[in-house]
């Protein structure tokens, strides 16, 4: 996790000069019945490396295949397995539970800040428990948890069943990553 934590610094101080993406710490097919095999081939072998492709050889919006780049590469490290029973642990749950009182009443206000997202973006968590958007790509400093809203991220395995995709979400949030995020502050 280290690791991680060392290439986020690095982009977000710019001291990295190529980017490329992290090896995902499962399988593609790991994230099954969540996420399937086909999304994550689409997903991240297509498009998030095609942030970094396009970055590394200077086509297009550098600014935008540089953060694309970036949420990529904080979003799939920060998904495990699913298990039916995945609730905050550690720094998260404390943080949740004093914010909103319970883990239930947290879903409920991702939920409503992720639907008010018309089109494409992302949802997250930031480092004090807040919930925020980005709307398209955009570098972050306070990202603890990370959820695609793009419709790559859900169409294949959901259609247009937004809210089915993030009640499902909650099985591959990975919090001891979210966990690491959150010691950095």
């Amino acid at each position: 996790m280290d690791n991680e934590i060392e290439r986020y610094l690095a982009i977000l101080e710019g001291k990295q000069e190529k980017l490329e993406l992290l090896k995902l710490p499962y399988s593609k097919d790991g994230l099954s019945p969540v996420i399937s095999k086909e999304t994550i081939n689409y997903h991240y072998a297509n498009l998030a490396q095609a942030y970094v492709d396009r970055f590394n050889k200077g086509e297009g919006d550098d600014k935008f295949n540089k953060a694309g780049a970036f949420l990529h590469n904080l979003y799939f490290p920060g998904l495990k397995e699913p298990s039916s029973k995945n609730p905050p642990t550690g720094k998260s749950a404390e943080i949740i539970n004093k914010k909103y009182k319970s883990f239930d009443a947290f879903k409920e206000a991702v939920l409503k800040q992720a639907m008010s997202i018309q089109g494409s973006g992302w949802v997250y968590m930031d480092l004090n428990g807040g919930i925020k958007t980005i709307v398209n790509h955009e570098i972050r400093k306070d990202i603890a948890m990370l959820i695609d809203w793009w419709e790559h991220a859900w169409a294949l395995d959901y259609q247009s069943d937004k809210k089915k995709y993030l009640e499902n979400t909650w099985k591959i949030i990975n919090w001891e990553v979210v966990n690491e995020r959150l010691a950095t502050v």
